[in-house]
């Protein structure tokens, strides 16, 4: 096995399936057992270890501060959300794990997470590749939220069934997304026009997340339309604007920290 397939066996706690796809000698061992990354090894024989280990990332979400449980709640509630607040609040994180307990109890039948290709500071013309590979980057911290709450071999398997569907917000003008939890992640990057074309989106039983921090933005400040869409919504009944604050930060405490001074 290569040292880059080995170091990625280790980083995903599993064989890569694709490794092994059309050799039917090596796919029918049950590759899966041995070390997981929830730290019981399943060496002893057992045909389900994969099933245990799908059953232990399906954690129940809690919520580790005031504002994050207002926020769990509005997501319940409510078909469109939005949550605005400092680095390290858990907006992303806590509406992605909900996108995913929607879809694995069956109340919507895909997710599709959105965010602005806009750069913090660097170009994505010189990144190498088509468009996807240059907004791969973007899309990363997607990615992790959802590897956190599912393995990363079933976001594949929903990924290729076209269950989770993770694009930059220019792809989504023109869409109705029925039937879907939608997020739309660092939405202090998107203009007033393109917040309003993204809420637009809503189709029968979706539920929509919008998260963004208003202090954060990379556009200049009066082009960042998050702050008055949120301002104007907060007067309809039926949409939910959760303010998370600093005390609200479950990243290191240093975060919190930092953000006091910085």
């Amino acid at each position: 096995m290569s040292k880059r397939a080995l170091k990625r066996q280790l980083r995903e706690g599993a064989f890569d399936a694709g490794q092994f796809e059309g050799d039917d000698k090596v796919r029918r061992l049950p590759i899966d057992r041995g070390w997981t990354p929830l730290g019981h090894s399943h060496g002893h024989g057992h045909g389900h270890s994969n099933d245990d280990r799908e059953q232990g990332y399906l954690k129940t979400i809690k919520a580790k501060s005031p504002g994050q449980e207002q926020l769990l709640k509005a997501i319940d509630e409510k078909n469109l959300v939005m949550a605005l607040g400092p680095a390290g609040t858990g907006k992303t994180y806590l509406a992605i794990a909900k996108a995913v307990e929607a879809l694995e109890s069956g109340r919507v039948g895909r997710i599709v997470l959105s965010r602005p290709a806009v750069e913090a500071g660097e170009s994505i013309g010189f990144l190498p590749g088509d468009a996807e590979d240059k907004l791969a980057p973007y899309l990363r911290p997607l990615y992790d939220a959802l590897s956190d709450r599912l393995s990363m071999k079933r976001v594949r398997a929903l990924m290729a069934e076209g269950a989770i569907e993770i694009a930059p917000v220019g792809f989504m003008r023109g869409r109705t997304l029925n039937n879907a939890f939608v997020v739309i992640d660092e939405a202090q990057n998107c203009t007033y026009v393109q917040l309003k074309m993204l809420l637009t989106r809503l189709g029968w039983h979706s539920t929509m997340v919008v998260t963004g921090d208003p202090n954060q933005s990379d556009l200049l400040p009066e082009l960042s339309g998050l702050g008055p869409v949120a301002t104007k919504l907060e007067e309809v009944g039926n949409i939910a604007v959760v303010r998370l604050a600093e005390r609200d930060i479950v990243r290191h405490p240093l975060v919190a920290e930092m953000l006091g001074v910085l």
